[in-house]
């Protein structure tokens, strides 16, 4: 049997990158891999632990078929590596970090995918992107009008499979519950494939 593909989405600062970080080697010691990202940014730029590269890089890299999945969001270009495929082919799980708007030419390439749509409440999210420094108040108030039209989108549409994840509190209990809903879709039969 190949692998599963968890698709983990969210709002910029509800804490993907952190609970990457947090459940990466617990995760891995259990046949499921977390895929780094490669991201057209600056290598200073803060924030998860991804590959940065320039326009041009991911670019050639795209036109090579380097990348198993690859869109565009707020500027920049983003890409999860082609290897994920021989992961998953071979028997691993494999958790990316991937695009709201994305994920339904996801579903289509990977159809078994593990949907996670980590959520936060919106004050905590509000102090968080302050806290980041990255957007004027302004920005930030269009963001999270954003990220709430698109959560209901996402909600309201044909998503019955999508796993909420809630992470406005304590990051070792997210980590707790990602690691119970894995384990719980792994334990899942996979329906046959037409």
């Amino acid at each position: 049997m190949t692998g599963r593909l968890i698709y983990l989405i969210g709002p910029s600062g509800s804490g993907k990158d952190s609970l990457l970080d947090a459940v990466r080697e617990t995760l891995e010691g259990e046949g499921c891999r977390v895929a780094r990202r490669v991201i057209t940014r600056s290598a200073e730029a803060k924030g998860e632990l991804a590959e940065a590269v320039s326009a041009e890089e991911f670019a050639r890299r795209a036109e090579r078929g380097d990348f198993a999945m690859s869109w565009y969001a707020n500027g920049l270009s983003y890409g999860i590596p082609a290897v994920i495929d021989d992961w998953l082919a071979a028997g691993d799980d494999v958790l990316v970090n991937g695009s709201r708007g994305y994920l339904p030419e996801a579903r289509r390439r990977y159809p078994h995918l593990l949907a996670v749509l980590l959520t936060v409440e919106d004050a905590v999210l509000r102090r968080r992107l302050h806290a980041r420094g990255r957007e004027s108040a302004e920005e930030i108030e269009t963001r999270l009008a954003r990220n709430a039209g698109f959560a209901d989108t996402l909600l309201a549409g044909e998503n019955p499979d999508l796993c909420l994840l809630d992470n406005s509190g304590d990051l070792e209990q997210t980590c707790q519950r990602l690691l119970q809903l894995i384990e719980a879709h792994r334990s899942q039969a996979w329906p046959d494939s037409a």
